[in-house]
């Protein structure tokens, strides 16, 4: 009679951290300021102004949204600064930048926030080949959290993983 087989993953400590758990919800909007530009480069203050103050700033409610100019206009530094007072108490998240700039700051406020104490002692697996909208920023600031409070860091699956980190022994 043969051994039964053991699912020594399963019984593993390793503990796989899933940075596609940690993705906001909400939809991503990308505001261009050029829109409110006479030609896409002229920025006159008061047609702005009222371009802005009559805008329909509700349709990004609940939105993430990346604020910048894809024109080479040279702004005031007060445009999207104004731009903001308009879309804060509409939007959840407003960065200035592109949509791939947002991205990175949504995952860095839940990085920032994430509570290490289950970590604290323990090999981690930060699970590859996930989403590709997850930024490669994401899974570095992951690491430098998670090295204050491992014992050791792996990158990819548990059949197929790369070591990359391991705490000194004390």
């Amino acid at each position: 009679m043969s051994d039964p087989i053991i699912n020594k993953v399963a019984k593993s400590p390793l503990i796989t951290i899933d940075l596609e758990d940690f993705k906001t919800e909400g939809p991503r909007t990308f505001i261009d300021v050029s829109q409110w530009l006479e030609d896409g480069f002229l920025l006159r203050e008061k047609p702005f102004r009222a371009t802005l103050k009559e805008y329909n700033w509700i349709k990004f409610k609940n939105h993430h949204v990346a604020l910048d100019c894809t024109s080479e206009a040279v702004l005031p530094a007060w445009t999207t600064l104004l731009i903001t007072t308009y879309l804060s108490p509409y939007a959840t998240t407003i960065n200035l930048g592109s949509l791939k700039d947002l991205e990175k700051q949504l995952f860095s406020n839940v990085i920032s926030a994430l509570d290490l104490t289950h970590y604290v002692n323990k090999p981690l697996m930060i699970k590859g080949c996930s989403d590709p909208s997850i930024p490669e920023a994401a899974y570095i600031q992951l690491i430098q959290r998670l090295q204050t409070v491992a014992k050791s860091l792996f990158y990819g699956e548990a059949c197929s993983s790369v070591p990359l980190w391991k705490a000194n022994k004390k």
